[in-house]
């Protein structure tokens, strides 16, 4: 497939139907109504990819409270690029994204996500833009195959700690 034009458009309670569809084909979840309802309740942390004005993929997020630390962390609850439309840099530039939207928000310190552990694409895909496996839990899902899912975490250095570290940088 040729290059073209990849453009972003929100979430809205009149498209969230063609986002059920996209993560029915593309993901081995199922998920329930109230999933899409929590999405529309902030529905800038979601994001549609269009390839020349053809919806082709999304990533939905949100952000969650670490219990232990206090920390917060945006959580990437799922990302779908439709098969032909895979390796077009659509999935990256969605996940770019979702991370400099977190960069942005000082308060969040990571982004986390799970993988199922034998979606070794998915694994390399998340690897390349640096997050790390960070934790195994084994049954996560309960209706697929196999149901442990790996834990992959990107610590976050937002845009005023980097200018910080930059300005600390003698020469």
């Amino acid at each position: 497939m040729k290059k073209g034009e990849i453009a972003f458009g929100d979430l809205t309670d009149k498209n969230i139907k063609q986002l059920k569809i996209l993560n029915s084909v593309c993901l081995p979840v199922s998920y329930h109504e109230k999933f899409y309802a929590v999405l529309l309740q902030k529905p800038e942390l979601s994001k549609f990819a269009y390839f020349n004005d053809i919806f082709v993929g999304a990533i939905c997020s949100r952000l969650e409270k670490d219990k232990e630390t206090g920390e917060f962390k945006m959580y990437i609850m799922t990302i779908a690029v439709l098969a032909p439309y895979r390796r077009l840099g659509i999935g990256s530039k969605l996940l770019n994204h979702v991370i400099e939207l977190a960069k942005k928000t000082p308060d969040i310190k990571e982004i986390y996500l799970n993988v199922q552990i034998s979606n070794n694409v998915a694994i390399r895909f998340y690897q390349k833009h640096g997050f790390i496996i960070t934790k195994e839990q084994k049954d996560y899902y309960k209706k697929i195959d196999p149901p442990h899912a790996y834990f992959l975490t990107k610590r976050l250095v937002t845009e005023q700690q980097d200018t910080t570290v930059n300005n600390n940088i003698q020469v």
